[in-house]
């Protein structure tokens, strides 16, 4: 019973740290200095972070749930 959940952790935790690295490389071209008074600022550092983590959030979430759908479809025919 409990055996998928240890396989289903490590998942979670490897998409979750693979989603979060890729979001952090394809913000790296993004211009922030555009949309911020001083770039260069703890502030907009941390901005940068936080968007990134809620981008990462949302590619991770909808990676997981699209894999525990599919997942599922077996059970549609038996």
């Amino acid at each position: 019973m409990f055996d998928g959940f240890g396989q289903q952790a490590v998942i979670h935790i490897v998409a979750s740290v693979f989603f979060l690295a890729v979001t952090w490389w394809a913000l790296q071209s993004f211009r922030f200095d555009l949309f911020v008074k001083e770039p260069n600022s703890p502030k907009a550092k941390l901005l940068m972070i936080i968007v990134t983590i809620a981008i990462a959030q949302l590619l991770s979430s909808f990676f997981l749930d699209y894999l525990n759908s599919s997942q599922m479809l077996r059970y549609l025919w038996e």
